[in-house]
């Protein structure tokens, strides 16, 4: 129309799920707010104090027509919606409403008091499978914790070594910054294999493989480094991880683990997973204190600084750090064959 308007009053908010689709120009013009999703409970209590009356009220129906029990929302949030907020939620109650709405108007029998039971026959079969862990004692095998624009997820990631010439292959859809926390940790695992009991000579008559299952899920990220680290190790030394145990963080080849984001997101993930303790970088600890308690009530944390810390929890290796590195105990070193 070119009409001018005095813009220099005007505050622009913004919003979007995640930073990466935002145009690099346009993102530094801006000074962003992280504002992390909901939680479960959250969820809940938003659903029956706003979204259930709010929809009820739109289909013409009243408390007594329809009750959602608070099993039944815990089952929508985690098998039929999969997000950081409540959009879909309310969306899936809109379903059920409609469900009841119809069987009012039809005057035929209907279940007022909706259970998790009956969600199948309203919303269909379950649309996404929640994170559940998985017992095992195969060597090689570690859960890491991932931060998603829906929220956090447990991730498995696993080690297979066989005999070849030292090549190190990685599948599951894997971004450069993971691939390169991959090489990282295998490095590290090199240098100090003596002190984890480990013949250096294995590494140049073994290959191995890192996979990260669904594969058709892009991933990437550094916080990935620690779990590799992990599950690498104990494929050489055949040691199994510590049951009920996730962990994230980044590496460096000097040993070190460095905080990472997310925290809020993949603790509450690891909690509806079952995990029963975390490994989390020492500086990530604040992040779990700004957490409601009641929210990570029965998660163990350990926080550490140091790569030898994290094997010592995860696999039990007894090594201790220095400056320039990993130290062994004293002792005999112990021999491992592939």
């Amino acid at each position: 129309l070119e009409v001018e308007y005095d813009l220099s009053k005007v505050l622009f908010i913004a919003t979007a799920n995640s930073l990466s689709t935002i145009q690099p120009a346009l993102l530094d013009r801006m000074e962003i707010i992280e504002i992390s999703g909901y939680s479960l409970e959250e969820k809940v209590e938003i659903a029956k104090r706003h979204l259930i009356p709010q929809q009820r009220k739109e289909h013409g129906l009243k408390s007594s027509d329809i009750k959602i029990s608070d099993k039944a929302l815990v089952k929508m949030i985690q098998s039929y919606t999969a997000e950081s907020g409540v959009r879909n939620l309310s969306r899936e109650i809109g379903s059920v409403m409609r469900y009841s709405a119809k069987r009012v108007a039809m005057e035929e029998p209907y279940e007022t008091s909706v259970r998790p039971e009956h969600l199948h026959a309203i919303l269909g079969p379950t649309k996404f499978d929640s994170d559940v862990y998985q017992e095992q004692q195969s060597p090689g095998v570690a859960i890491g914790l991932a931060w998603t624009s829906v929220g956090g997820e447990i991730l498995f990631i696993e080690v297979s070594l066989n005999k070849g010439s030292g090549k190190l292959q990685l599948t599951g859809n894997l971004g450069d910054v993971m691939k390169e926390s991959a090489s990282t940790a295998l490095s590290f695992i090199k240098a100090h294999a003596d002190e984890f009991g480990i013949e250096p000579e294995l590494f140049e008559k073994t290959d191995i493989h890192i996979h990260i299952p669904e594969g058709a899920i892009p991933k990437d990220g550094p916080s990935a480094g620690v779990t590799m680290l992990s599950a690498i190790t104990s494929a050489f030394t055949k040691k199994p991880l510590k049951h009920f145990l996730a962990m994230t963080g980044e590496i460096t080849l000097r040993g070190k683990v460095l905080p990472v984001g997310g925290i809020k997101e993949k603790i509450l993930a690891a909690k509806r997973a079952g995990i029963k303790e975390v490994i989390l970088c020492k500086d990530n600890q604040k992040h779990v204190e700004e957490i409601e308690q009641e929210y990570i009530k029965g998660l163990k944390f350990h926080y550490v600084n140091r790569m030898d810390e994290v094997l010592a929890l995860a696999i039990g290796l007894e090594t201790k750090s220095s400056e320039n590195g990993v130290v062994k105990k004293k002792g005999t070193r112990k021999k491992v064959a592939a």
